[in-house]
């Protein structure tokens, strides 16, 4: 539960902090004094978006913090999501079933936010899903969300798991058919994009597989190697050159080796050298190293010459064999010109789009054998889809039933006795939730038909028939904290009455299981009479600047703001019927839970 609430900077509220308790704790106060602001703070602990402009003014950034207590039958859920976050475990108190969990965030002027949880930086995407197990929130225009059809579907399979002494293993039965169903619909949207990705028209796919054919033969015909259009390069430059060639080769082996005219040759000198140095070796056997070093220059200028005169006789024109090549290189880069993807593509580059062309026409050969094999595993994927969608119809409308049952009872208990809620189950086409659509209709009235939510106009009905839902699915929502905020529209008197007796009964004891923690804002007397904690909401003016404060009451406090609430001022009789008000609330509601009185 949210144990402890600090907000600073936070538009009005420069430094506020409430600790809160177990059981319902009620927010009252005048229009405008900070209420919703202080419900809008605990949103941002939930992970909920963050207003630009909600820095105080003066102010570069506002925070927000708290301590949330880990109820016991919650902990294992956090510890998952911390765990996958990377996130520091909650810190055990002195009773090991209660951890806590510390949230900050802090939102900069502009809208930039950080996300911090046991101290960890994270996101407020992670904190989304921590927030959605520790703190639920229905706000004064949230209800409106009630009409939309579709948000019925995800109530009722909130609420299938609900059976009388139902255990935890029914509501994962009913978790697995949803996944079931979800997995069984991906398998058949992979079958039919690969059955796609085959072709489906046949004479599209004879086009096809003609188009690549050609261009196959053309590309097999020239029986191309892998960088034949280097050595092509290479070779008709050798053979355009080759008198060039022979004329340097001949020219250096005669440098090298001498010629007739009796022209000193390279050889001729480094043979003197050496006997040079072989002589002055005998006064000097230092220089026997460059001796031998200028012997072995005198073989290998012998070993050059001798290779460049047999490649100088071997080389020879041969002009057919160079029209050949130029033929061989101009088919080379016309078939570049044709199949390369990019400019700079050479003939690997084409021969790796040959193999992807005969790889395509493989696979559409085979394709009458494939779709045969396709169409089998379809028809089971559909079968095993078609037979979880049935298995959630059955859940789902036996799960409808006792919805109706249950919320039409709670309504009759917020003053709305006349009030039948039906959830409408129709068959629609397959889809990844299943094949049902789903509506909630609600007679208002006895005699009258029941009609969509969209259609009733009433704020007030709106409000009941969530609050109601609420108490259905109290024991399915996995969630520490309920907050109110302003859900008393449109309603008064012994509905309002009716009203706080059932939001208290959301944090009582139900079946054995237990409560949860209910913040609740309100502006009616008859519901705050039902709070375990009274906080009072109220701004006035520091060194002027406007700042709101929070201050819990005590009885006598208490029983003056009820009477505020009533008349406008704390007048003797206005007091009596606050205590009035005090004394029902706290008298047992008859065949329930008895909750914790108000203090």
């Amino acid at each position: 539960m949210l144990r402890h609430l600090r907000v600073t900077n936070f538009a009005i509220l420069s430094d506020v902090e409430i600790e809160l308790g177990a059981g319902m704790n009620v927010l009252t106060g005048e229009t405008g004094a900070g209420k919703s602001l202080i419900v809008e703070a605990v949103n941002l602990l939930r992970g909920g978006r963050a207003s630009a402009d909600i820095p105080r003014a003066g102010a570069e950034e506002a925070v927000v913090e708290a301590v949330v207590e880990i109820p016991d039958d919650l902990r294992a859920r956090v510890a998952s999501v911390l765990e996958a976050g990377g996130l520091p475990p909650s810190v055990p108190r002195e009773r090991p079933e209660d951890d806590e969990v510390f949230i900050r965030r802090v939102i900069q002027r502009g809208g930039r936010s950080r996300t911090y949880v046991n101290g960890a930086l994270t996101t407020a995407a992670r904190l989304a899903e921590l927030g959605a197990l520790l703190i639920d929130l229905s706000g004064q225009h949230q209800h409106q969300g009630l009409v939309d059809p579709v948000r019925h579907l995800e109530i009722l399979d909130g609420y299938c798991a609900l059976t009388p002494g139902a255990t935890r293993a029914a509501k994962v039965d009913h978790e697995a058919l949803v996944a079931a169903m979800a997995a069984a619909w991906r398998e058949l949207r992979r079958l039919d994009e690969e059955r796609a990705a085959l072709g489906g028209d046949e004479r599209q796919r004879a086009a096809r597989m003609d188009y690549l054919r050609y261009q196959l033969e053309e590309l097999d015909a020239a029986g191309f190697q892998p960088g034949e259009d280097a050595a092509i390069e290479l070779e008709r430059t050798r053979l355009a050159s080759v008198d060039q060639l022979q004329h340097a080769a001949r020219a250096a082996c005669e440098l090298l080796d001498g010629d007739d005219g009796g022209r000193s040759s390279a050889r001729d000198q480094v043979a003197a050298a050496a006997r040079e140095v072989e002589r002055a070796t005998r006064n000097d056997p230092g220089l026997a190293a460059i001796a031998s070093q200028l012997s072995e220059i005198a073989g290998a200028i012998d070993d050059a010459a001798e290779q460049l005169r047999s490649y100088a006789d071997r080389l020879e024109g041969d002009p057919e064999r160079l029209a050949y090549l130029d033929d061989r290189l101009a088919l080379v880069r016309r078939v570049i010109r044709k199949h390369a993807r990019q400019p700079g593509d050479g003939l690997d580059h084409v021969l790796a789009v040959a193999a992807e062309l005969r790889a395509e026409l493989e696979a559409l050969a085979e394709r009458d054998e494939r779709l045969a094999a396709i169409d089998a595993t379809h028809r089971a994927a559909e079968a095993a889809a078609v037979a979880a969608a049935s298995s959630l119809t059955q859940s789902r409308t036996k799960a409808a039933r006792r919805l109706e049952k249950e919320v039409t009872g709670a309504l009759a208990e917020l003053g709305m006795a006349s009030a039948r809620l039906s959830v409408l189950v129709e068959p629609r086409a397959l889809g990844p939730a299943g094949a049902d659509r789903l509506e909630m209709m609600l007679a208002s009235n006895k005699g009258e038909d029941a009609r969509p939510l969209a259609r009733i106009a009433s704020g007030g009905e709106l409000s009941r028939i969530m609050l109601a839902l609420k108490l259905a699915l109290r024991r399915a929502d996995e969630v520490a904290t309920y907050v109110f905020d302003e859900v008393d529209a449109g309603i008064g008197g012994a509905t309002a009455q009716a009203v706080g007796s059932q939001i208290r009964a959301v944090a009582s004891v139900h079946a054995g299981q237990p409560g949860r923690q209910v913040l609740c804002v309100t502006h009616l007397a008859q519901i705050a009479a039902f709070a375990d904690h009274h906080f009072h909401v109220q701004k006035s003016e520091v060194n002027g600047r406007t700042e709101t404060h929070v201050q819990k009451l005590g009885a006598a406090a208490r029983k003056d703001e009820l009477a505020r609430m009533l008349g406008g001022q704390a007048t003797t009789k206005a007091r009596a019927h606050a205590a009035e008000l005090l004394a029902e609330a706290a008298r047992p509601a008859t065949g329930k839970a008895s909750s914790a009185r108000p203090g």
